[in-house]
């Protein structure tokens, strides 16, 4: 019998079947709404669900009929309006669709017991197991398998080398194939692609391809798991666990805080499977987790994340973990003369706040990395407002302290033994009658006079105090600092890496090293006196705020090297990639949302620091 003939029967078998729910249509039926959905969910929907994903490989026509039929079945149930479509309705009945989309993967022919779908309604709360396995891309295009996965083939008795040649199609790294009910133990089981074996570093790109192919495999895996309705994951290493860790938790992650409870999406849990480094892939977790940490405050509306409310997620956050955390209010800052921090803050109705962070990992005679962290909750640009256009997404203007809260907070649950003092300004940059104006002269807490020539470039005002102050108290032998700053580096670099400054070149090798590992890039830019020309040869003021002539990023940071005093310095400007990516930069990592980078660019950097075997150990090496 052809396919054609199966597919015909199948559609038989349907028409019969929704011709048994038109006495419902009746208004004198007995059954109420409850009974009619159940009828739905245990005679109806079982059999949809087998035609279509049973003869899937069959022509697009016959699945679209069946997907019609099972709509008509549904409304005659329920006794649906005319006018309710049938989007809606699944909606609200709370019934999920057939999923005619995953139909491709049965295009070549199986055997059809291989690709029938289990069908299991929500009220029976079974759960839903899947499994992520690794393939190589061997010669003449045959796929090579992992240990964990020849494992769980010999396992099968070689039934998923047989489906994996069946399905065809490129094994080019970042691809995954999914398949359903082929163990007794895994609702689905995704096959992912490393592409070719023995990959490394790549000089050229600045990044190891092998780690960076295991986080957009796992990641890969975790979205199409996901989307199969899987509630627990299980992974293999991939030969990399931390990287696999970091890879699936990403690309798991969404932001659904403001949608109603019923509304919401569950996560499905991750556990390793088949391998025996478990502190790796858990400390994956504890970095992905991390930067999930800084994508949900970057994301948060801005009326839900005022000064305060950001304050208080930082106690909520650091202080379970030990961490100490002071919160400073307006007459605090105030009696410290941070200036030209409260000079951008007064245009806003929010008062600002002052946070202190201390993390002692360390002996207390080892001197600290003070790290400093751009905290604008919500950037309009003040007098010299930004356009309506996109200006919503400046409410992630406070991503470079969200990054290093999340950083800290992985430093904790990783146990570094490093010392880190942090500071952070929050404010609001608004226009109002209080806000500050073009050609305002302003005092730095170091003593030096800063003319105010464009209200929009507010960051640096805030840092500028906040890190003078941070170096008279903490006496600090490293500052890193990361801001949206400026523009111009999105320009530039786009969402491919962060703009770094150093005036250490040690320190710029170290901060590389962990843009190549972390697959989260990094590239310098000059800090030449040319630059500090532009922003201080003016014979009424020390510093100007926005500088002559172009190449904003690198006058923001000549700016700020002003009130750096002789000690090795650090400076990420991420305006290109803390903010949402308008395209799909990384496979793992959600389009159109907030990325919560360079946070775990910044763990590795710590963790480099805080363990100098590790950070005088090569590339080439890994």
């Amino acid at each position: 019998m052809t396919w054609g003939h199966h597919v015909a029967e199948t559609i038989r078998k349907a028409k019969i079947a929704r011709a048994r729910l038109l006495p419902l249509r009746c208004r004198e039926s007995r059954l109420n709404l409850r009974n009619k959905l159940l009828l739905v969910k245990s005679i109806i929907q079982p059999q949809f669900a087998y035609a279509t994903m049973a003869w899937g490989h069959a022509w697009i026509t016959h699945l679209k009929q069946i997907e019609a039929m099972e709509n008509f079945a549904l409304r005659t149930a329920v006794s649906a309006p005319r006018f309710v479509r049938n989007k809606d309705l699944h909606r609200d009945l709370d019934l999920g669709t057939t999923d005619h989309r995953n139909c491709n993967i049965f295009r070549f022919k199986i055997p059809p017991i291989y690709g029938i779908r289990k069908f299991c309604s929500e009220d029976c709360g079974e759960e839903k197991k899947g499994l992520i396995l690794g393939i190589y891309e061997g010669d003449n295009q045959e796929p090579v398998f992992t240990k964990a996965a020849a494992k769980f083939n010999d396992h099968l008795g070689g039934k998923l080398f047989d489906l994996i040649k069946k399905a065809g199609g490129d094994l080019k790294r970042g691809k995954a194939k999914i398949f359903n009910n082929i163990d007794k133990e895994f609702w689905s089981i995704a096959v992912v692609t490393l592409g070719k074996q023995k990959l490394g570093y790549n000089e050229m790109e600045a990044i190891d391809e092998g780690l960076e192919a295991v986080r957009e495999a796992a990641g890969m895996g975790a979205q199409v798991l996901k989307r199969e309705g899987v509630t627990r994951i299980l992974i293999e290493g991939l030969g990399h666990p931390e990287q696999a860790a970091e890879g699936s938790a990403l690309a798991l992650w969404r932001y659904q805080e403001n949608r109603s409870r019923q509304h919401w999406k569950i996560i499905p849990t991750l556990e390793l499977f088949d391998d025996c480094d478990a502190e790796s892939f858990q400390r994956g977790l504890f970095k992905a987790e991390s930067q999930n940490l800084a994508r949900r405050l970057s994301d948060t509306p801005a009326n839900q994340m005022t000064p305060l409310h950001f304050a208080q997620e930082t106690v909520n956050e650091l202080c379970p973990c030990g961490i100490k955390v002071i919160v400073h209010d307006k007459d605090w800052i105030e009696s410290k003369k941070l200036q030209a921090f409260l000079t951008v803050a007064r245009g806003s109705c929010e008062p600002p706040v002052f946070v202190e962070i201390s993390y002692c990992g360390a002996p207390q005679d080892q001197k600290p990395v003070l790290m400093c962290g751009k905290g604008i909750t919500f950037d309009s640009g003040g007098l010299c407002v930004k356009k309506c256009e996109g200006m919503d997404r400046y409410r992630a203007d406070m991503c470079g302290a969200a990054a290093i809260i999340a950083a800290i907070r992985a430093a904790s649950a990783l146990s570094l033994p490093i010392n880190i003092e942090a500071v952070i300004p929050l404010c609001e940059n608004m226009p109002s009658g209080m806000a500050m104006k073009c050609g305002d002269v302003v005092m730095g807490l170091n003593g030096k006079s800063i003319m105010v020539t464009d209200t929009d470039n507010e960051g640096r005002l805030i840092l500028a105090d906040a890190l003078v102050y941070g170096q008279q108290r903490h006496k600090p032998r490293l500052i890193i600092d990361v801001a949206s700053l400026t523009p111009g580096v999105r320009a530039a670099l786009g969402s491919a890496a962060s703009g770094v400054f150093s005036n250490s070149q040690t320190m710029w090798s170290q901060v590389r090293k962990a843009g190549v590992i972390t697959g989260d890039r990094v590239w310098r830019l000059p800090l030449w006196k040319f630059f500090t020309k532009k922003v201080t040869h003016f014979r009424s003021h020390d510093v100007n705020n926005k500088g002559l002539g172009h190449g904003s990023s690198c006058l923001g940071a000549a700016f700020l090297n002003e009130f750096i005093d002789c000690v090795d310095w650090i400076h990420f400007d991420v305006t290109g990639v803390g903010f949402k990516s308008e395209h799909k930069v990384y496979p793992y990592l959600t389009k159109g949302r907030m990325t919560g980078r360079p946070t775990r660019t910044l763990i590795q950097l710590l963790y480099q620091l805080s363990c100098p075997a590790e950070g005088q150990r090569k590339l080439t090496e890994n």
